[in-house]
């Protein structure tokens, strides 16, 4: 007998032992992509093909080195159609004689076709993710090994199957890719518990059990997680021949399951003979309430919910669709961490553990019938409905079910689901208005005539802000929820969408591919790498809403905040403060308390830094945390106390030894001073040169104007004291922005420029100097960080020091090494660029400063509507930046901050012009 058979024994009999009343599960496969049991394996067609071997079970034979990769949207000619014959040989002990078993699978794709020990268990399954089971015990040799085959077909049998679940924009594959187990139950037994736990206390329980010639009884006791019994239990008789009882019960001072309460009990239902229990099954349930109000909103426990969710495949880089209850918990912390109250299960039914983990963390979860653009035809989806309903019905987190996706509904079976479903949850249709919903995808910030945010259906978009590379998700979200957080027919959204489906091609060498643009439209990478968007959701979707707040000299330690929570006073939470030296002055980092206030939800309050040292302005910056009740960071928002001008003039060193000298060479001017030699235009008084003892610096070729023009002439030079200054002549008509520079005797470089814009409305403006992209390594800065921002994504970071070594990182690509370097980033008080030559520092005394790094590599869209914008050269100093659009949104289409920059010009008088001040040390 081999280990695999002993070991299966071992567990049986442990099973048996322990839990001899209740459903004993025994595993044939593992229990994740983490656990796995090796099967036998036949391939059809593709790699590896034409012989027997071995796979892990469950798994997507794709991964494992078999068949034929395929993203949704290939021909039908290019797609993969093999099949994957299955074998495993296991022991039915004996002492399971006479008892009622089931063989369970938990998903297949995608047509199934199962025999026991060379016998039939039952009609084939069609439909890959839901679960499935045949009754297997008058099939199996007791006492002996029993063998079990499976068919399975990637490619339905069912076009209507393949549409509605293998055309689609998302990886498919193929196998057994959830686990496999028996059940072992009482001849006499508990087939369905389906439970309606209302928020008033009410428990309603409808019990199926095997039909008896004998009476019996149904009992259900409530407990607490702990174990702790909660009222008494409720009985009731089911007499000879009936299959089927409703037990119901008041409850008193129940604790509510929310998503901010996922509070949870425990619920045993016993079938009872002559007072003992033949079988026993435990349900974790949750009391809430769902009420949909048409022309309102959705409430839940009588209160009014707004949606801060997202779509999630399931998905793991190496393993495909086979994930573990540690993805389903790391993927729902990390939404939580976001500040997400929502998931929407896109575009299929969930792994069990994953429901469990939205259960217990608290999230509201939308369940969907598969149907991407198709639909399965109406038996089938009939069949497939009541699987959903079976498996997932008695979660507390799911209070939606989605009929289909974009077109993929099947109208025949909206009322299906009421009929099947004890609670009676809503049902919409995702992109259309239905039943009282507009779910409407991707709609423009000023989408709606006559409907939508002007219309009369609830406003709920099951997908909106596409990501796309760095787009979206972040990118806009600002402006939309400010909106739908202050429409009373919007109940929220749900971002497209969670993860970079970037997939381990094991007939490419291991890349991570993501087919292009197709499936990296993740917040988080393939291992949940995060992008600059999650910090922005993270902030913008915080609970504790702080209002904009300059820290000034009479600055009494108190803030303006919002609650919004749903549920939460803010009184349960935690805020602390924390002061830090970030240059000026080099003082300990102190920290300390904030007071809560006691703000219910939708409230505006105070929270007041406590016990604040007298000297508290002597720090740069001021920090604020808040935790939940759990205590988990909600967020951390930082606010500047040193301004730049102030941070300036400390850094700055204007004195020398020795006075600078000035020459003319040519067609340019040159300053020496301090060991710095460097050059400028006569013509524009441009920079031309940077040269120190340690040899040249390529950095030149600047201050260019964008978007605007750079037309300084008239360059003139004068001694100021000790200082050179070279700076050019205003004339309204031909030369209306202006220069200066100043080069100290330290060394040290001022630049100061008045410009305009270019025109009205302009991507971007500012400053724009030359430098070779291969002579750089890092950056130091002091700003806002790590992440680059855009003009629609400016939250998120932190006020702070921040290194970034250099690379190439674009969003959603190999090798998803993050903070990216290129782009934008915010607030810039100082940047230290480091380089393979000698390294320079550029500070600046202008507020708001964005410094940019290079650009991003440009990309195909097919829509037009991701573009990146920025200007020519290499490193800028900019005033405005442009914004980022999505896959299916141009950039100005997504609400105010993504409009381009308004400036009036004022006719171009010196006085109205934009300034920026830039200081240079090429010296250290």
């Amino acid at each position: 007998m081999n280990k695999r058979i002993l070991l299966f024994l071992f567990l049986v009999l442990s099973f048996k032992a322990l839990y001899a009343q209740e459903t004993q599960k025994v595993y044939l496969s593992g229990k994740g992509h983490d656990q796995t049991v090796p099967w036998d394996f036949f391939c059809t067609e593709g790699r590896n093909a034409g012989k027997w071997t071995s796979i892990p079970v469950p798994s997507n034979w794709e991964l494992q080195g078999f068949g034929k990769y395929n993203y949704g949207f290939a021909k039908d000619s290019s797609r993969g159609k093999e099949k994957g014959l299955y074998k495993y040989h296991f022991q039915a002990p004996k002492s399971w004689q006479g008892k009622a078993l089931n063989l369970v699978f938990e998903g297949v794709m995608t047509d199934a076709e199962v025999k026991i020990n060379g016998k039939s268990a039952g009609e084939i399954h069609q439909g890959a993710y839901y679960a499935f089971k045949y009754p297997i015990a008058q099939l199996l040799n007791y006492g002996a090994e029993n063998l079990l085959e499976v068919t399975v077909s990637k490619h339905s049998a069912n076009q209507s199957v393949n549409e509605a679940e293998r055309k689609g924009d998302f990886w498919i594959f193929g196998g057994i890719f959830r686990p496999v187990y028996l059940e072992v139950l009482p001849t006499q037994h508990i087939t369905r518990v389906s439970i309606d736990a209302k928020a008033n206390g009410n428990l309603k329980a409808v019990i199926r059990t095997t039909s008896s010639n004998t009476n019996l009884t149904l009992s259900a006791q409530l407990h607490t997680l702990n174990g702790q019994k909660v009222g008494t239990p409720i009985q009731a008789n089911l007499k000879a021949g009936q299959s089927e009882l409703t037990l119901e019960k008041l409850y008193q001072n129940i604790q509510l399951w929310t998503s901010e309460t996922p509070n949870r009990y425990k619920l045993m239902v016993s079938l009872l003979q002559n007072g003992k229990a033949v079988h026993v099954v435990e349900k974790k349930i949750g009391f809430r309430t769902v009420e949909v109000k048409l022309r309102d909103g959705v409430y839940v426990n009588g209160t009014k919910i707004k949606f801060k969710g997202v779509n999630r495949h399931s998905f793991w880089p190496t393993s495909g669709r086979t994930t573990s209850k540690a993805v389903s918990l790391l993927d729902v912390q990390l939404m939580k961490d976001m500040n997400m109250n929502a998931v929407r299960m896109s575009h299929y039914p969930p792994d069990d553990h994953f429901l469990d983990t939205c259960d217990s963390l608290g999230l509201f979860v939308m369940d969907e019938l598969a149907g991407w653009h198709g639909n399965y035809d109406t038996p089938t989806g009939t069949k497939r409905l009541e699987e959903l309903m079976e498996h997932d019905e008695n979660h507390p987190s799911v209070i939606f079910w989605i009929n289909g996706n974009e077109g993929g509904h099947n109208y025949e079976l909206d009322p299906i689901f009421p009929q099947k479903d004890l609670q009676r949850r809503p049902v919409i249709h995702a992109w259309e208005d239905f039943a009282g919903f507009d779910t409407q995808h991707y709609r423009d910030y000023n989408y709606g005539i006559g409907n939508y945010d002007h219309g009369h259906s609830i406003v709920m978009p099951t997908e909106f802000l596409h990501g796309m590379y760095d787009g979206g998700h972040g990118a806009g979200l600002e402006d939309y929820w400010e909106h739908i957080w202050t429409t009373p027919l919007c109940a929220g959204g749900f971002l497209w969408d969670f993860v970079d489906q970037g997939i381990v091609r094991t007939d490419k060498n291991g890349i991570l591919d993501t087919d292009g643009n197709r499936a990296a439209d993740g917040i988080v990478g393939p291992y949940r790498e995060k992008e600059g968007s999650y910090f922005t959701i993270k902030e913008v979707w915080s609970p504790i809403k702080f209002e904009a707040k300059e820290i000034t000299s009479d600055f009494d330690g108190k803030f303006t905040i919002e609650n919004r929570y749903h549920f939460t006073n803010t009184n349960q939470c935690r805020f602390t403060w924390k002061l830090k030296s970030l240059g000026l002055h080099q003082l300990p980092e102190l920290s300390g308390k904030a007071l809560s206030p006691n703000l219910k939800p939708l409230e505006k309050g105070t929270v007041s830094c406590q016990q604040l040292p007298q000297n508290w302005q002597e720090y740069d910056g001021l920090y604020l945390s808040a935790f939940d009740p759990f205590g988990k960071e909600i967020f951390t928002w930082s606010f500047k106390i040193t301004l730049p001008k102030t941070m300036a003039q400390a850094m700055v060193k204007t004195s020398g030894s020795t006075k600078p000298t000035l020459q003319e060479q040519d067609s340019l001017y040159v300053v020496k001073a301090n060991g710095l030699t460097i050059s400028f235009s006569k013509k524009s008084g441009l920079l031309k040169s940077v040269q120190t003892e340690k040899g040249s610096i390529p950095f030149n070729n600047g201050p260019i104007v964008q978007e605007g023009s750079t037309n300084f002439k008239n360059i003139t030079t004068r001694f100021d004291g000790e200082n050179v200054v070279i700076e050019s002549t205003y004339d309204k008509k031909e030369a209306f922005n202006t220069l200066q520079w100043i080069i100290y005797p330290s060394g040290w470089v001022k630049l100061k420029v008045k410009y305009f814009p270019a025109a009205y409305l302009t991507n971007y403006f500012g400053l724009n100097f030359s430098f070779p992209e291969s002579e750089i390594k890092g950056v130091e800065y002091l700003g806002n960080g790590p992440y680059r921002v855009w003009k629609n994504r400016l939250k998120g970071n932190q006020f702070g020091i921040w290194q970034k070594d250099y690379n190439t990182t674009e969003t959603g690509e190999i090798p998803f090494v993050y903070p990216e370097f290129k782009g934008y980033h915010a607030n810039m008080y100082w940047c230290k660029f480091i380089t393979k030559g000698q390294s320079f520092t550029v500070v600046t005394e202008t507020e708001d400063v964005f410094f940019r790094l290079f650009s991003p590599a440009f990309k195909t869209d097919s829509y037009q509507n991701y573009v990146i914008n920025f200007p020519s050269g290499d490193i800028s100093f900019m005033q405005g930046i442009s914004a980022i659009g999505s896959k299916t949104n141009r950039a100005d289409n997504t609400g105010p901050m993504s409009m381009k920059h308004v400036f009036y010009d004022y006719e171009k008088e010196p006085k109205r012009a934009v300034e920026m001040v830039l200081y240079f040390d090429f010296l250290k």
